[in-house]
């Protein structure tokens, strides 16, 4: 029995992780161990960086697994035993040699992320019953047509990423998803863009460079990046391909329609009764996020905003730091899809964070609560003895606190961190933040980062659920800053919340006030 396996298994743990050059030499020797498949209470599994051509049948022995990652290996089929894990959420094959993919890739109904990119797809299968999809990767493959996945019943999917492909036509039916937030098509070939791309309404980033666009006003427009006006332009230039009958007919008449339904909601907007609100105010260019290019190895994705004129009693500053957990734990999917950190702000001392990747042993942090400086690799080894002995204190099958997370960073070559100005770690994702910008019942403004290694959409999602849950626990109103990320180049990478943030249902009766 490998090492690793026996570990898992004796200590009764739920996450294995394994990936490098050691693992790949006892795969070509002599196979995957198969004890590995009795591991049934595994809920996260990850085997990277090996020469494994196939999974085998018996992973589907693994019931509760909940995210299986098997990038950079050399599958070159992909094995529809994956397809029977009924509680499969999250799913990383990228980076292989995948030709083609089975149709039962429909039945992982609780699939919320799949990531086929940089593979040799051709094709993919029609995706029916994943309601739960967020965020769809095919970007890197041999596709010739937009895959056949659009669905009035994907009504989660907002992040669509088909760049470097060969596709070359958006079908019209695109407003079928109607939850699509980013759609990147980057490096196909497109030539033209349906007039039904500017009614997706929730559509807020639109990657189209790289593509032989005939029309050159609007060439250069893509090649701006500016999705606003690509998609106002769309609307007024380009020909709707939809069939509607009678519809010179029932020009006028449809809009007179629209104003009125226009009027008609702006009535009801008026009729609602809010309790609380959010007051948005736009970035100060005084402080900024710049991403080094680094972190899209390891955890790419991240958002950020300032949170105004905070008044903490002792009492509600710890429900503050109870509902952060509360988060991880809920749609952070325990910190898999995301992970808050919180800073005061006036602690940060810096105009501008950087975030970055060191290697283990020279990111150096002083951990939450702890006295001490320490490196990044003497913390991970610490952490897991601590947990080793809590665990063995207090009978425990498996470990709590921040030792339960160990695992998303076990065997990384770098990790994840943000500094500021005077190179200080204030925060080392997913596992803790620096107890140099510790929040304190003190505390009148916060700094909030969200990252994810799964998409930008499971930040927001997580930041917006946390503002939510602010309003309620503080039970007042809540002033949110913009806070701009910029990439190396200085370029604009994300601001946050934009235009399309923080819509929330008129049931929970929260104004967001965009000043």
């Amino acid at each position: 029995m490998w090492p690793e396996i026996e570990t898992v298994k004796n200590e009764k743990r739920r996450e294995l992780v394994l990936s490098g050059m050691e693992i790949s030499e006892r795969i070509k020797k002599t196979g995957l161990d198969p004890d590995l498949f009795t591991l049934t209470d595994l809920n996260y599994f990850s085997l990277t960086e090996t020469c494994l051509q196939d999974i085998g049948s018996d992973i589907s022995e693994l019931l509760n697994l909940q995210t299986l990652i098997l990038h950079s290996n050399r599958l070159e089929t992909f094995n529809d035993a994956i397809t029977r894990l009924p509680k499969l959420k999250i799913l990383d094959v990228s980076s292989n040699f995948i030709k083609t993919l089975p149709e039962s890739i429909a039945s992982l109904s609780q699939i919320v992320s799949l990531n086929f990119s940089n593979n040799q797809l051709d094709s993919f299968p029609n995706l029916i019953d994943t309601s739960k999809l967020c965020v769809l990767d095919l970007s890197e493959n041999r596709l010739t047509t937009f895959p056949d996945i659009i669905s009035p019943k994907l009504t989660c999917l907002s992040e669509l990423k088909l760049q470097r492909n060969n596709i070359e036509v958006i079908p019209n039916s695109i407003t079928q998803l109607p939850a699509l937030k980013t759609l990147n098509l980057n490096d196909n070939k497109i030539k033209t863009l349906p007039g039904e791309l500017a009614d997706c309404h929730k559509l807020k980033e639109v990657n189209l460079q790289g593509n032989p666009i005939n029309d050159k006003r609007l060439f250069k427009l893509i090649n701006q990046c500016r999705t606003k006006q690509i998609l106002d332009y769309v609307k007024q230039n380009c020909p709707k391909t939809t069939n509607n009958i009678n519809e010179s007919s029932k020009k006028g008449k449809s809009k007179k329609n629209s104003e009125k339904d226009l009027e008609s909601s702006q009535s009801e907007d008026n009729l609602v009764e809010y309790k609380y609100k959010i007051s948005i105010k736009p970035s100060d260019e005084s402080f900024k996020v710049v991403v080094d290019n680094s972190t899209k190895s390891i955890r790419e994705h991240i958002v950020c905003c300032l949170i105004n004129n905070i008044n903490f009693t002792e009492e509600t500053c710890k429900s503050f730091i109870k509902l952060q957990n509360k988060l991880h734990d809920g749609i952070c999917n325990k910190r898999n899809s995301a992970t808050i950190a919180t800073h005061d702000f006036k602690k940060l001392e810096s105009s501008m964070v950087k975030y970055t990747t060191f290697p283990p042993d020279k990111l150096i942090i002083k951990p939450l609560n702890h006295p001490n400086e320490i490196t990044g690799a003497q913390l991970f080894t610490k952490l897991q003895i601590e947990a080793n002995n809590l665990r063995k204190l207090k009978k425990k099958t498996t470990y709590s606190g921040i030792h339960k997370y160990l695992y998303l960073i076990e065997g990384k070559p770098v990790y994840p961190c943000l500094i500021n100005e005077k190179q200080v770690v204030i925060s080392f994702p997913p596992i803790t933040n620096s107890d140099v910008t510790k929040i304190e019942s003190s505390t009148t403004k916060i700094f909030v980062e969200v990252t994810s290694s799964l998409s930008q959409f499971a930040c927001k999602n997580a930041m917006g659920e946390l503002l939510k849950e602010m309003i309620s626990l503080l039970e007042t109103d809540l002033e949110v800053q913009q806070v701009r990320i910029l990439n190396e180049e200085d370029q604009l990478k994300v601001i946050f919340p934009a235009k399309n943030d923080l819509i929330f249902d008129k049931n929970l009766a929260i104004n967001v006030i965009r000043i």
